[in-house]
């Protein structure tokens, strides 16, 4: 069997910016051992698979190289990049609007002149964590810490985790086995959430107002480029807990892996209950051809 695939860079607007996603199409014939196969293949940190949908305009779903991720940034980005580029979704004046089904549920996309905007759930806000506790994993100190890291779920849960300043950021390396036995600590519930997300407030460049990293155990890549789920919550923790000034803002992520990534976000809603997060970027497709298995 063939099946087309591009490979999208996400939250660029250059090749080899952003994050990359290897989009397959047609994928409904692939089991979920050739899924995670693909991923790690490419020795990405995720790859999208289109499939049909009974309830949304078209469906993806996504996995990382070991399992399914319900809801994921970059992937949305490269999928609905590879649609426009494919024509499978007709713009009107620059625009278009439609839905996409992913496995946490429905997105409503809309495209603005080349801008591509998922407005992601409603968010939850978990569990609080004790800064030591994420201070471990990391080789930093509660002094590093601005306010509690919290679980926040707007599809996928991520612990936010703020940091004082971009020192601290780029001081923190991930311990593989305290990560391990965090991850054994929270149990596999459903409060489980990824790696935690460490952020600051201000940009890699004078463009943006916040700056992230998320660093991933193996079979995944080191670290990841730009996060967009990860950014939806971070957004919604940042906007609910009076962090940020404005509800609209420019996140980056990337820049010291040269890969830089930019993001247009807008949290919905009052501080006191979100209702939503608008998380907005651009993609390149950099290769198209045929997966053959």
């Amino acid at each position: 069997m063939t099946y087309e695939f591009d490979w999208v860079d996400a939250f660029t607007t250059q090749p080899f910016g952003g994050n990359a996603c290897a989009v397959v199409h047609g994928a409904d014939g692939l089991d979920v051992a050739q899924r995670l196969a693909l991923v790690k293949e490419t020795s990405l940190s995720e790859c999208a698979y289109l499939v049909g949908s009974d309830v949304a305009d078209f469906g993806a779903r996504y996995y990382v190289a070991h399992q399914e991720i319900l809801m994921a940034g970059h992937p949305t980005i490269a999928t609905v990049t590879s649609l426009l580029d494919r024509g499978l979704v007709p713009l009107v004046g620059g625009r278009a609007e439609f839905t996409l089904e992913v496995g946490a549920g429905v997105l409503p996309i809309s495209v603005t002149d080349g801008v591509i905007t998922m407005t992601q759930m409603a968010p939850t806000f978990g569990a609080l964590i004790e800064p030591a506790e994420i201070a471990a994993i990391y080789g930093l100190s509660v002094a590093d810490f601005v306010g509690v890291p919290q679980t926040v779920s707007t599809g996928t849960p991520f612990v936010i985790a703020v940091l004082r300043d971009m020192d601290a950021l780029h001081r923190a390396t991930l311990d593989l086995s305290k990560l391990e036995a965090y991850h054994a600590a929270r149990g596999l519930g459903e409060d489980k959430a990824m790696e935690p997300f460490l952020v600051v407030r201000e940009g890699a460049s004078e463009a943006g107002d916040t700056f992230s990293r998320l660093l991933l155990p193996p079979p995944m890549p080191a670290e990841d480029p730009f996060t967009g789920s990860a950014t939806g919550c971070m957004a919604a923790y940042l906007w609910h807990h009076g962090l940020i000034e404005k509800a609209s803002f420019v996140a980056e992520q990337g820049h010291g892996l040269g890969r830089p990534g930019t993001a247009q976000v807008e949290v919905l809603g009052p501080r006191e209950a979100p209702t939503g997060v608008k998380v907005g970027g651009q993609g390149v497709v950099l290769m198209r051809g045929e997966l053959a298995l």
